[in-house]
């Protein structure tokens, strides 16, 4: 079975081809700029052979009929045939409360994707557009939806709750979803192969952690909290968003600043988190360089992720009742050594003890923590793409029989 995976955003698509014989990655993309003058498809196959277009790509249509045209194309294409691709699974961003797992898409779906887009404005409708595109350009490939926000429906109300008016969450919906759920149930599954033990037995913290960032209590598989809530701008500091802050806060700057609710959004989303609080970079890379450099305030921005980061890792495994593993992934998590050390080292009250010279690995899964830890750390790189594969070639399975 070979498997397109789509995650399309509002001007631009990112793409993967994966045979699902190897799980292997057969060719892989992007399209950027769609709507715009002068957009640009890359492609590269597995072989290395690569490809990059600019045209004019008005819309998504035309994006997914440039992939399409790549995947194929004489002396550089991987495939004979359109037809030799089984399914196309789409990453959405938000599924509501109405999905609670990954599903074949058919008109119901896309109506009830289309009614979340009030939770996602920037990106359920991007999605759609790309389910769309495909349903017209290939119509007899079944397709697939894989929620961002599925995994974590299995909170309990008592954590997915504000303590708001009730009726806010029985009109409008008004609840924690969390996001990066794809990556989180990845990782939560690698890792429990990883500890060879079964998942249904562990109690993991997974945390995903880059530029946007997110952390994960899991309970025997399912989701017990999640720091991210009804937006990606809950929990942890991040690149560019401020994560927990006082909503009180908000009204204070518009009075004292004379900015709109549409201004303080942007500075929440795009202007806080560490390059606000370093005003240098939202690149870790950038912070961790400058740092050692001895700029103060990009040792600050570090010092105050690792910490929300810790404190998060804290209260998940008080709320746990203790926790077998960490679990590191994403940019950060994956590649920063400094990071998952300093993270860790306020933990080992609790029984978390990294190995340093484990610890000095990146991109691969790995045991990081010493061989007498009572808490296992662990690497384990992410892969939303392969996960998308997966739900899509199990549920074409299941409706082939």
């Amino acid at each position: 079975m070979i498997i397109l995976v789509i995650n399309c955003g509002s001007s631009s698509l990112k793409y993967q081809l994966i045979n699902m014989k190897d799980d292997s990655v057969m060719a892989k993309g992007l399209v950027e700029r769609i709507g715009l003058a002068r957009g640009v498809l890359k492609y590269k196959s597995a072989a290395g052979l690569e490809l990059e277009e600019t045209t004019d790509i008005p819309d998504h249509s035309k994006a997914i009929e440039l992939v399409l045209d790549a995947l194929i194309a004489p002396g550089t294409g991987v495939l004979h045939s359109l037809s030799e691709i089984t399914a196309i699974g789409h990453r959405v961003v938000h599924g509501g409360e109405k999905f609670a797992a990954s599903t074949l898409i058919d008109d119901d779906v896309v109506a009830g994707i289309r009614a979340c887009n009030d939770l996602a404005p920037l990106h359920n409708p991007a999605n759609l557009l790309g389910i769309e595109a495909c349903r017209q350009l290939m119509p007899d490939a079944p397709e697939v939806a894989v929620f961002d926000t599925s995994f974590h429906q299995s909170m309990p109300e008592k954590a997915y709750l504000y303590a708001l008016p009730y009726e806010l969450y029985e009109k409008y919906g008004v609840r924690r979803y969390g996001f990066h759920g794809t990556s989180h149930r990845f990782v939560a599954e690698e890792a429990a192969k990883l500890l060879g033990r079964p998942l249904g037995e562990l109690k993991l913290i997974t945390c995903h952690i880059g530029n946007g960032a997110s952390l994960a209590a899991i309970v025997h598989g399912k989701v017990m909290d999640t720091s991210m809530g009804m937006t990606p701008l809950e929990g942890l500091i991040m690149g560019t968003r401020s994560g927990d802050l006082d909503p009180a806060i908000i009204q204070f700057i518009m009075q004292k600043e004379g900015k709109s609710i549409a201004e303080i959004d942007k500075m929440l989303n795009k202007e806080s988190g560490v390059l606000g609080i370093s005003g240098v970079s939202s690149d870790f890379r950038d912070l961790q360089s400058d740092a050692e450099n001895g700029n103060h305030r990009c040792q600050l921005a570090l010092d105050m992720f690792y910490y929300r980061v810790t404190k998060y890792i804290g209260a998940y495994a008080a709320a746990m009742g203790g926790v077998d593993a960490i679990v590191f992934t994403a940019g950060v998590g994956e590649n920063s050594k400094q990071a998952r050390a300093a993270i860790c080292a306020p933990l080992g009250f609790m029984g978390v003890h990294l190995d340093e010279a484990r610890n000095d690995v990146r991109g691969k899964n790995a045991i990081i923590s010493a061989e007498d830890s009572p808490v296992q750390v662990l690497l384990v790189p992410t892969n939303e793409e392969l996960m998308i594969a997966l739900d899509t070639q199990a549920l074409v399975s299941q409706n082939l029989t």
